[in-house]
C-alpha cells in the first residue's frame, strides 16, 4: 500500500480545518468577527433590534499567524484549536502506523467541533484504510464542573464556565459533512468520561489522543485507554504544557505505571510518546 506524506489534498484540509485564510504577507488573518453574547438589559434589546434588520453586535477579533498555525488562540470559526504544527503531529502518527501495521483504532478523548477527527478519517479515506474505527469520545456540551473533592488537583478550574468551548455532536457530524468525509468509521461517545469510558468496547488503539484539560479527564483517559494501546502505538497529549492539572495527571499516570518511554515535544503545549511494550490486557 502507498501511505501517503505528501498530499496536497490532506495540506489543504488541514489549512482549511484550522482556517488559516488569504494571510498573504500581512501579520494578521483578516478579522474574525465574533457573535456577541452579552445580555445586560442595555445590548440585549439593542441586539434584538439589529438582528430583525440584519445586523448583528460582533467583537472584532486580530489572530496573529504565529497563534493560529501554533494552536495557541481559540478561532471564532475554525473546526480545531489544535494548529497546524499539531495537525501535522497527528498525519505523521497516522502515517507511521499504517506504514508499520501498527494494530489499533484510533481514539480522542475531547473533540471540540472535530477538526482532529476529520483529518484522521481523512486520512484514512486517502490511504483506503477501511479495517480501523475513530472513537470521539466528548460530553458535546462543554466540559464538566470540576470535582475538587475526587480531584483535587482541578480546584479552582474555570474552563467550564467557558461557552467557546462547548460543540454539539449535530455541528461535529455537520462539519464532516462540509468537507463530504464519511462519519462510517466514527463512533461518537456522547457523555461525560466519568460515565463513557468505564463501559468502551475498544479491544485495541494505535493512536490515542487526549484534550480533555482537567486532571480528572485526563486521568480517567490514561487508566480506561492506556492499557488498549498496543505496542508501537502513539499517545498524544494535547494541554501537557498548557495546563497544571493535565500535566500532573500525565505525570503521576506514568510515575504509577512506570512508564519511561521518553516524552516528546510537540510545541510548547503538546507532547507525545511511542509506547515500545505490549498492552496489559
Amino acid at each position: 500500500m502507498n501511505f501517503s506524506t505528501q498530499s496536497k489534498y490532506i495540506e489543504l484540509l488541514k489549512r482549511s480545518l484550522i482556517d488559516y485564510g488569504n494571510i498573504g504577507s500581512t501579520e494578521f488573518f483578516p478579522l474574525e468577527l465574533i457573535p456577541s453574547t452579552w445580555k445586560t438589559q442595555l445590548l440585549k434589546p439593542i441586539n434584538k433590534i439589529l438582528r430583525r434588520r440584519n445586523f448583528e453586535l460582533v467583537k472584532i477579533k486580530h489572530v496573529g499567524a504565529e497563534n493560529r498555525i501554533n494552536g495557541y488562540d481559540w478561532p471564532a470559526k475554525a473546526k480545531t484549536m489544535v494548529g497546524l504544527i499539531r495537525l501535522n503531529n497527528v498525519e505523521n502518527c497516522v502515517n507511521s502506523i499504517l506504514e508499520n501495521n501498527v494494530e489499533g483504532d484510533f481514539v480522542e478523548t475531547g473533540v471540540w467541533r472535530g477538526g482532529v477527527i476529520i483529518l484522521m478519517a481523512a486520512l484514512l479515506e486517502e490511504n483506503k484504510c477501511v479495517d480501523r474505527k475513530i472513537w470521539a469520545f466528548d460530553s458535546f456540551q462543554g466540559l464538566p464542573k470540576p470535582n475538587p473533592t475526587k480531584y483535587p488537583n482541578d480546584k479552582g478550574n474555570k474552563l467550564y464556565k467557558i461557552n467557546l468551548l462547548s460543540a454539539s455532536m449535530e455541528e461535529v457530524i455537520n462539519n464532516f459533512n462540509e468537507y463530504n468525509i464519511s462519519t462510517e468509521r466514527v463512533i461518537f461517545r456522547k457523555g461525560w468520561f466519568k460515565d463513557t469510558l468505564p463501559e468502551h468496547e475498544i479491544e485495541k488503539i494505535s493512536l490515542l489522543r487526549l484534550d480533555g484539560d482537567y486532571y480528572e479527564s485526563t486521568m480517567l483517559s490514561l487508566e480506561h485507554l492506556y492499557p488498549k494501546v498496543t505496542k508501537g502505538g502513539y499517545i498524544i497529549i494535547d494541554d501537557y504544557n498548557a495546563f497544571v492539572y493535565c500535566k500532573k495527571a500525565v505525570d503521576d499516570y506514568r510515575k504509577k505505571m512506570s512508564i519511561d518511554e521518553p516524552i516528546i515535544k510537540i510545541d510548547r503545549e503538546a507532547i507525545y510518546w511511542r509506547k515500545n511494550k505490549s498492552p496489559s490486557l
